[in-house]
């Protein structure tokens, strides 16, 4: 299976001068744990709500007067649309990473692809998962 088949296809982005504390709002009201920076054209890296924890709250520094650019990771590892999903799982463990943007082949960003979403395809299409769900919607199970 292809990355473009679990990715999600919108990307929201911040600003490099965003400060710490609104990429804590915008990070809670989309429900993710990361935003990258910049645009698809030009993706200067990404901010993790472990970044804000560890960069910017644990070394006393005010939220509201710490930008993105000042915390970014960069660069940012990517995959191709194209990859399949051992590939990007492949890059995620090598890179230690939980996130990939996900490239076209001419280089934009196109998308974004999680441990998460990987996951949850892999134990959707999973036999024993599948089962498991089927046996418990009977009742049967507990």
């Amino acid at each position: 299976m292809k990355i473009e088949a679990v990715m999600t296809r919108h990307v929201e982005y911040a600003a490099p001068g965003d400060p710490a504390s609104e990429l804590a709002v915008m990070m809670g009201e989309l429900d993710v744990g990361a935003l990258p920076i910049g645009s698809d054209e030009e993706l200067l890296g990404v901010v993790t709500d472990r970044d804000i924890l560890y960069r910017v709250v644990a070394r006393g520094l005010h939220p509201a007067q710490v930008e993105a650019s000042d915390i970014l990771s960069s660069p940012v590892i990517a995959c191709r649309e194209s990859d399949d999903l051992q590939t990007a799982m492949d890059l995620m463990a090598a890179n230690h990473v939980r996130r990939l943007a996900v490239r076209s082949e001419g280089g934009r960003v196109v998308g974004w692809v999680t441990l998460a979403d990987l996951s949850r395809k892999l134990l959707l299409d999973s036999r024993t998962v599948q089962d498991g769900l089927a046996e418990i919607s009977r009742g049967s199970v507990g």
